[in-house]
């Protein structure tokens, strides 16, 4: 069986709470994508469940490495292939929730197309370049990926800097990739479902209260916390998340928190935004608008009637 459901929707549409009771009712378990909740210690302003809601009803792939480290998208799908064969082989059916557009195209499509450049990244690389040169940045592309050096000349920046970007991004060898018609950990058959409103103005509404709500249950602390650590620095792709980004410029006396908090609001906008974008362009998706009962009700349904097609229909006992 290789079938799947892929909840996915912007931020702040309620899809944490609508896959909770989702999975108290049907016979699937919970596989966060979330770029940020993988990272432990960022628990506030990733909306992340709590431990006991988490004992209660299981979720995969949340508190997987240290806010230190750095998770690709390629051990992303490797960690999403392992734990969907874990659910099927216990008669069960993943159920794939969250907003990081890029993790579901590695889901469906795999990782045969290449990331996009990031600005950050490539930043990185072109100070290392100007303190050590390209060659000795050739030496570690040498290290990482032994195919691609021997293609590019020691001084060839441009290309040098591609082929880390990519590996950085993804933890795979730039040539692996160029090698690779990669399937997707997916496959056909799934089901894929939209929360979110028609409308993005609705979402953004209710975008500031939300972070207010965030800041009041501690967020400030939160980020205080990891930036006393002493191991973590901003460039970190898990301070590089939404909020976190804009709260440690305050806690680090860059910037007053009232315009730490206006930054913060609306990054979280251009956020949505952005997943508006790749949403829209989802093939074969269909959209369930959020709200209380109805948008639940939608969902179990839909899925309900998806299950019974695939044999699944028996409810949680």
């Amino acid at each position: 069986m290789d079938q799947a459901i892929l909840l996915m929707g912007p931020t702040g549409a309620g899809k944490s709470d609508a896959a909770l009771a989702l999975a108290e009712q049907l016979p699937v378990e919970i596989v966060s994508v979330d770029s940020a909740m993988v990272y432990r210690g960022l628990d506030i302003g990733t909306a992340k469940p709590d431990a006991a809601l988490r004992a209660r009803v299981p979720h995969h792939l949340i508190d997987v490495c240290e806010a230190s480290e750095r998770y690709s998208v390629g051990e992303f799908l490797r960690d999403a292939e392992a734990v969907a064969r874990d659910i099927r082989a216990r008669g069960r059916v993943p159920l794939f929730v969250g907003g990081t557009m890029l993790y579901f195209r590695a889901l469906q499509a795999g990782l045969a197309t290449l990331p996009a450049a990031d600005p950050a990244v490539r930043a990185e690389l072109e100070a290392r370049a100007r303190e050590t040169g390209w060659p000795a940045l050739h030496a570690d592309l040498a290290a990482v990926d032994p195919d691609a050096a021997a293609r590019i000349a020691p001084r060839d920046g441009q290309r040098i800097q591609r082929a880390l970007e990519v590996h950085r991004l993804t933890g795979i060898p730039l040539s692996t990739l160029q090698r690779q018609d990669l399937k997707g950990a997916v496959g056909a058959g799934h089901l894929k479902l939209v929360l979110g409103p028609p409308d993005r103005a609705a979402l953004d509404a209710g975008l500031e209260h939300r972070f207010d709500a965030m800041l009041a249950a501690g967020l400030l602390g939160e980020v205080q916390a990891l930036y006393g650590r002493g191991d973590l620095d901003p460039e970190l792709p898990a301070l590089r998340s939404v909020g976190y980004r804009q709260m440690w410029e305050y806690v680090a006396g860059r910037r007053d928190l009232g315009t730490a908090r206006q930054d913060a609001v609306r990054a979280t906008r251009q956020l949505a935004k952005r997943q508006y974008t790749w949403l829209r362009a989802e093939p074969n998706a269909e959209w369930v608008a959020p709200g209380a009962d109805r948008g639940v009700g939608e969902l179990m349904a839909r899925i309900g009637g998806w299950l019974r097609v695939a044999g699944m229909s028996r409810p949680v006992c």
